[in-house]
């Protein structure tokens, strides 16, 4: 998987997807900054999600962004998306891989190294690793730092994504730490003092 320095942000959707999410989505995407948007809807039904998938996808195609679908390995086959995000609880990359063959993949480790040389010998795309920061998108049970990320970036060179709380306050050092991507959206959609578009120009 290639890595653009410039585009170090993996946006994760907003819980709800209002009306204005799209045009928002639009102004978001032409910073030139993001290289996946992952779509993650945990209630919406399967239908639901496609409809939605299918507006997305045609954004993120205009802009050249990864599409990723959160979860439902099923879902990014039929939407034909770039790729799926998958938790500890969810499908196996293994399984996952007879779906969707060569697309990308990419797997939560949470905050353990153990876990990342388990998934390590599955060869995933990606590893994403969090909590780092506090988050009011999810509740927080693993709880990642700095020292962590010099401790996975040792013994693999399979790209890394920090999660959890990520804002323009703590992003740099993240960053300066060599994570590769930073996953990113309560501060974009949840902002209460910035516009979505705004809140993306931020981070420099």
């Amino acid at each position: 998987m290639k890595i653009n320095k410039k585009k170090f942000i993996y946006l994760i959707s907003p819980n709800k997807i209002r009306k204005s999410f799209y045009n928002d989505l639009t102004e978001v995407l032409k910073s030139k900054k993001i290289a996946f948007f992952q779509l993650r809807l945990k209630k919406a039904s399967f239908k639901k999600k496609l409809i939605i998938g299918k507006k997305i996808q045609k954004i993120c195609k205009k802009y050249k962004i990864k599409f990723l679908i959160n979860d439902d390995v099923l879902l990014a086959k039929k939407l034909n998306s770039d790729g799926c995000h998958l938790g500890q609880n969810d499908t196996k990359i293994i399984q996952a891989r007879k779906i969707i063959k060569k697309k990308i993949i990419g797997i939560t480790c949470h905050n353990s190294i153990k876990l990342a040389k388990f998934e390590i010998k599955n060869k995933p795309d990606y590893l994403a690793f969090g909590a780092f920061y506090k988050s009011k998108t999810k509740n927080i049970k693993f709880k990642a730092n700095i020292g962590l990320l010099k401790k996975i970036k040792k013994i693999t060179k399979i790209p890394i994504v920090a999660i959890g709380g990520i804002n323009s306050d703590n992003y740099k050092k993240l960053l300066l730490n060599k994570a590769n991507f930073l996953a990113i959206s309560g501060y974009i959609w949840s902002n209460k003092k910035l516009k979505p578009a705004e809140a993306i120009n931020k981070l420099k």
